[in-house]
Formats: structure tokens, sequence, C-alpha cells
């Protein structure tokens, strides 16, 4: 007797709205409940729902999902009627006619599991199924999930008294809405969105009665009666679904009839949504355009916050990725490796004046098996998976070229460039003083001799540079590298103003290179990198991203120079005059580091730049000619040219396909051979006087106190135009160094 009369206390309680004292309650305690209800807020604040996000590429086509939860919500009208029928009918049939509660259908539940202590059998509405769900969806801890799922009469209580300020707040059809979007149904799919395209390839507005009742069916146990688990066991529960549809009204015993006869899936049609860069067609892009979103503080505080949003935010990632042109690199890499080679080859393609990183590729696949690798060989140490690059070999001599060059010395340059050099104790100046090396005699693997800048670089000549580089100070051609965005992958640092430094001693990336060799492609526009160009929340708000960033990071004359320069790489005898195609202007830049450990070749046309490497990928690093291969075969003489080199030129020749041709920016007479017929006389005045007299002409003057040595006059301690040292007329000077007070 008092059982029953405490039950049904709860009953009239309840559907009072939970405002009347709970007298009598068995097992729980009327004041205890009393007190723990009143206490309760009066509104359910819930967290949005989890949804997926989306990575795309340039052309809009999709990269990687990344989800929690594989959620697509969709408002009320987008969802089939005979959904929202099936639903109602198997949960709660008089969905419509009651209010926060059903007290017939609760009622029956508690007395049935009144004998027990402990609430056993359902008898909740949609309404207080909705408040469960969004209480589960809210925690953030072990314990906050577990007080949402607990089987007890204080978390029943709570439920309802959410349920009723929902009712007060929300339409039944905002409810179901809301319900139908955040229930789990089954195999990963939450919300009736994503569960019709996976079950079934179609929308939830096209759903058919017979996959709308097995939808339906699934929210009770998700698991128990998923049909890719149990299909005998989910046909049962969807003919339940029927059944209760046909004693309802709700359809005709015929309807419910050939509904039951139907198929219950076709497994060969079920969609898996991959989750993830693993599982993307470019999972190395992917990866790295994750790291740059986990960088964005406009995703959270934190990058556990930012990962967690980036998950569940339903974001949308526009990318640069250019699939035409990744493919066209994709094609380069499958032509000239295969991913059992124990050598590695990357590949990065960017875009000059944006920035903008078209492509990144590589020759093992992602993975953690055999022949597969974690490691994107194409980006720095401090994003996922970052390898931390290689040494790049003389592609740095580049770098020391447009030191020269925006110095004042003129492609002609000419200098006396041995077979071998000795420069021990040599002092090379740099940006905090000199640095030497006590026994270093370099020598060249190319042609020597009394070179200009233009056969020096067509030849690749490292005595050439090396003195180049200690005429122009090893700060010049260091600070520009920096501002073209060139530092140590490894340890993050700047790169080491060493004697060796335009034979490429640091340890550098291709989509480092690319992107600094692309600088010189736009005439000295410097951008960084760009993988996310649009991000946009759920709700197709803008959300704050880097976009492109330039800067004049060199005059454009010195980099029409370097152009030039690079050109004549690429003519007939150059050390890429091999990998020249079509009518397009290219420039470009062999590099082969100390003992072949690795080899690169990079180079550009006004549209694209690219770089590519080949190396040995396992420490300590090994020569590549020594039991290394690719393409299958064993690497005998690895070069730039004749081992990069080739993954290069059908990269970029495929991407270079159909693009619209551009030409080069010939380099001004001042640049290639130092005329300076059009100069105002500056015969017998000082520096300064002769400075502000060329300025004012507008030419760029440098004035220096560093000792400039030169090989063609002993003890010169200033740089002129040759010509003012052959009987040249008077005002020639170009650049004034100062030492000592003379000029």
């Amino acid at each position: 007797m008092n059982k029953f009369l405490g039950v049904s206390v709860l009953a009239g309680a309840l559907a009072a709205g939970l405002m009347v004292p709970f007298a009598g309650l068995a097992g729980f305690g009327s004041k205890k409940a009393a007190e723990s209800v009143e206490s309760l807020p009066q509104e359910l604040e819930t967290e949005p729902p989890a949804v997926r996000s989306r990575i795309l590429a340039a052309d809009g086509s999709l990269i990687a999902t990344l989800y929690e939860q594989n959620r697509v919500p969709v408002p009320l009208s987008l969802i089939s009627p005979i959904m929202r029928k099936a639903i109602v009918a198997i949960e709660d049939s008089r969905f419509y006619d009651h209010g926060a509660l059903d007290a017939k259908g609760t009622l029956r539940a508690l007395i049935r599991n009144q004998s027990g202590g402990s609430v056993q059998q359902g008898g909740s509405s949609i309404t207080q199924q909705y408040v469960k769900m969004s209480l589960i969806e809210k925690a953030q801890t072990a314990e906050q999930r577990q007080a949402a799922t607990e089987v007890t009469y204080q978390r029943k209580l709570t439920e309802l008294r959410y349920a009723v300020a929902m009712e007060k707040e929300f339409s039944k059809d905002q409810i179901l809405e809301r319900y139908l979007n955040l229930a789990n149904f089954g195999d990963g799919s939450y919300g009736v969105q994503a569960a019709a395209q996976h079950y079934f390839r179609t929308t939830a507005k096209k759903l058919t009665l017979p996959q709308a009742a097995l939808l339906a069916g699934l929210v009770k146990n998700p698991t128990g009666y998923d049909p890719t688990n149990d299909l005998k066991r989910a046909k049962d529960r969807r003919d339940v679904v029927l059944r209760r549809m046909r004693e309802l009204g709700v359809i005709t015993a015929k309807q419910a009839n050939d509904a039951i006869k139907a198929p219950v899936i076709d497994k060969k049609k079920i969609l898996k949504v991959r989750n993830g860069c693993a599982s993307s067609r470019y999972p190395f892009y992917c990866d790295y355009v994750v790291s740059k979103l986990l960088d964005n503080r406009a995703l959270g505080r934190t990058p556990k916050d930012r990962d967690h949003f980036l998950k569940t935010g339903g974001l949308t990632v526009k990318t640069s990725l250019d699939p035409r042109i990744q493919s066209a690199a994709q094609a380069s890499i499958k032509e000239h490796s295969k991913k059992t080679d124990t050598a590695i080859a990357a590949i990065t393609v960017v875009e000059p004046g944006t920035g903008l990183v078209k492509a990144m590729v590589q020759s093992k696949p992602h993975g953690n098996g055999k022949n597969e690798t974690a490691y994107n060989y194409n980006v720095e140490k401090s994003y996922a998976g970052g390898y931390g690059g290689f040494q790049n070999g003389s592609t740095m001599k580049a770098f020391v070229l447009a030191a020269a060059i925006q110095k004042g010395l003129p492609l002609t340059y000419r200098i006396n460039s041995p077979a071998q050099i000795n420069l021990s104790g040599k002092k090379f100046r740099t940006c905090t003083g000199f640095t030497r090396d006590p026994d270093y005699r370099p020598q060249n693997s190319t042609r020597s001799g009394n070179l200009t800048m233009v056969e020096a670089a067509r030849y690749s000549t490292n005595t050439y540079f090396l003195q180049l580089s200690q005429r122009t100070g090893l700060c010049a051609p260091a600070t520009i590298a920096a501002d073209l965005g060139m530092y140590n992958a490894q340890t993050l640092q700047p790169l080491d103003q060493v004697v060796s430094f335009t034979l490429g001693v640091g340890y550098v990336t291709p989509l480092m290179l690319s992107n600094a060799y692309a600088t010189f492609a736009a005439r000295g526009k410097y951008c960084s990198p760009v993988v996310v160009t649009t991000l946009l929340d759920k709700t197709r708000k803008p959300i704050r991203t880097p976009s492109i960033d330039c800067r004049q990071a060199i005059a454009p004359e010195v980099a029409d120079g370097v152009n030039r320069v690079l050109s004549a790489v690429m003519e007939p005898g150059g050390t890429g005059g091999r990998l020249n195609f079509g009518n397009w202007d290219l420039a470009g830049k062999t590099g082969t580091i100390q003992d072949n450990r690795a080899v690169w070749f990079a180079g550009y046309a006004p549209n694209l730049a690219a770089a590519a490497v080949v190396a040995d990928a396992n420490l300590p690093y090994t020569n590549l000619m020594y039991g290394h291969t690719l393409d299958g075969e064993d690497i005998s003489d690895p070069t730039g040219s004749g081992t990069a080199g080739p993954l290069w030129q059908t990269a970029m020749e495929k991407a270079l396909d159909g693009m619209p041709l551009r030409r080069f920016v010939a380099p001004s007479s001042r640049v290639v051979s130092g005329d300076t017929a059009d100069l105002p006389p500056v015969s017998g005045k000082s520096p300064d006087e002769a400075a502000n007299i060329l300025r004012q002409a507008g030419f760029d003057v440098v004035i220096s106190d560093e000792r400039v040595d030169s090989p063609e006059a002993e003890d010169t301690v200033a740089y002129t135009d040759p010509r003012s040292r052959d009987g040249a007329p008077e005002g020639s000077l170009v650049t004034i160094y100062v030492s000592n007070g003379q000029n």
C-alpha cells in the first residue's frame, strides 16, 4: 500500500510540473527528492551537437572528414515525414498529446520497476530522451558521464525537471528536430542525415518506410540493433517498428507487410565516412593542414581545445591544394620511384606571388606498415609528422647570388676559380663578427677557371661561390635566406653562418626551398606559405585564419638578376640543361650534399615553383650510391640533375600544361654588366657627397666599411665597375665601399 501511494504521489507531482512535495516516495525519501529537484536550474544549457568538419581542396573536392561523432544536422523540413512518424510511433506515440512527460507511460514503468529500487524499464518521452542525450553530450569527465547515465530516480527526476523547461521553451517539432539530429543510430552514425547516408546512401528527406523503420528501431540500442553487426536482430527490431506503426494506424497493413518483406540493407552500399587524414587521398598534405589549424588560436585557447573544436564544430576548411597539380606531382613520383625504394623522394609545388601550396607528395605511402611512413618529408619538424629536412647543397648558391647582385656586383663579375682552393683560416664576415675554418680546402666537381657569375652558376662551381660569399660576407645571404623563409628545419633556428654556407650545410625542407625560390619568380615578393585559404563555421560564418601574406623581400631588379643567372643553369651545357622543356622560361639549381646523402633540384617558371629531393632518410645518413635504390634500381651516380631533376621535370611539365605562358623580366644593364653610362659625375666627391648625388639620381647606394678582397688587384679596398680601372670615364662608380677613409 505504501509503495503504491508513493508512486501515485510522484506521478501526480511530475504531472503538475514537479512543483508539489513528494510525500511518501518509497525507496528514495520524499524530502531528499524534493530538495534535489528544486535545486535544479529551470533551463537546460545544451552544448551544440558535435558536427563533423570537412577539409576541401581548392576546387571544392573532399580531402578529409574529421569528427568525434559523424553528424550532419538538417532541419525538420529535410527529414522525411515517414521518418518522423516512425520514431514517434516506437519511442513516444503520444508525443504530440502530452507535456514534458507521458504520465501513463512513466507510471507504468515505475510500477513495474518499483520492487527493484531503481529505474529498470523505460517510459521516457522523446523530450526526456533528448534531455538525457544532451546531458551525455555535455559531459566532459567520466564522473559527469556516469551521472548522466546512472540508473537512479534522482537522475530520472533531473531529466524530468529539464524536460519541463524544454517544453516551455521549444515546440514539439523543434524538440523532435533536435532529437533526430542528436540521436545515435549505430555504426558511428549520429543524427538521421548521417545515418541515411551511411546505411542507404540517401538523404534523410528521401528515406523510405522500411529504411525509416530500421533507423527508428536503432535508437533504443544502437549497438545491439546495428545491421552491420547482426542482420537478423536488426530486421526483427525493424519489423517491431513497422507493426507498431500499423497498430497505431500510421501505415496500412499492406504497407507494413510490404516493408517487412523488403531487404534490411545492402551491405555493398554501406558508405563509410572515413575519419581523419590517415584515410585521405592526400594524407601528408592533410596532416600539414591540421597542424596549421591547431596553431590557429581562433579555434580555441589550447591545442586540445582546438582539436576538439576541429572535430566537433562542423567547420569547412578550404585549402590551396590543386588536385590537377597534385596529380602531376604524384604522377612524377609514380614514374620515377617505388615505395619499396630504400631512398625517399619528395616534391612540393608553390605558386609564386601568393605562397599557395599547390601540391605535396612523397614516395613512401602514409602508414605504419612495411614500406610506409608517418613522416612528412616535405615539412619541418615542428608540424605533425614533419621530418626535419635535409641539407640542400648548392641550391643555397641562389641566396649568395642575390646578395652579390644586391651589393652591386654585376652578372659579368669574374673570379678566378681553381679546381681547389685553400680557405683555411680565411675570415668570413658574419652578422656578429667573423668566422673561419682552420682547415678548409674545398674543390670543384665541375668546371673551373676565370668565370663570371652566370658561368659559375651554370656549372655550379664551388670555388667561385665560396669566394663570392667572402666578398658579400655571410650576413647578407643569410639575411636574404631568412627573409625568404629559410631556417634550420630541425632546430627551428636561423641557418648557421659558416664558411661553407653557400654549399648548403643547413637542414631545410622542400616546402621551404620551393617557396623561397618562388620569391625569385615573383620578382622578389615573398609570401608566407598558405594551405588554409578559407575557414567557415557550421553556419558558414568566416573564422579568422592567416591569409595570403606577401611583402617585397628583395628588390625586383635583384630577383631579375637571379632569374637570369639560374636560367643559364637550364641552358645547354648547364647542370640543369637536360631538364628544360617546352617554351617555358625556366630557372633552377641543383644541389648535392657531402657524401651524396641527399640530392636536390629546385626550380621555377613564372607560374610555379617546385623543389624535389631524393635522400637517405635513415639515421645515420649514408651515401646514396651505396646500397640505395630509386625506382627499383641501384643509385650509381646520385646528382641533383640526374637523380632529383627528373622528378622535378615531370612534375613541373605536367603541372604547367595548359597554364598561360609567362616570361621572366630581363634584368637591367646595371645588373648584367654594371653599365653606368647614365650616372652623374661624382669624381672628386667625398663618399657621402657621391652617395647623395647618386641617390638623387635614383640609384641604390651602399656605403660600407667592409673590406672587399678581389683576386684582380691585391689589397683592393673598393669595388667599382671594372671599366673604371680600364680607363673608363670618371663617374663610373656604382657602389661605394669605404675603408680607412678611402672610396
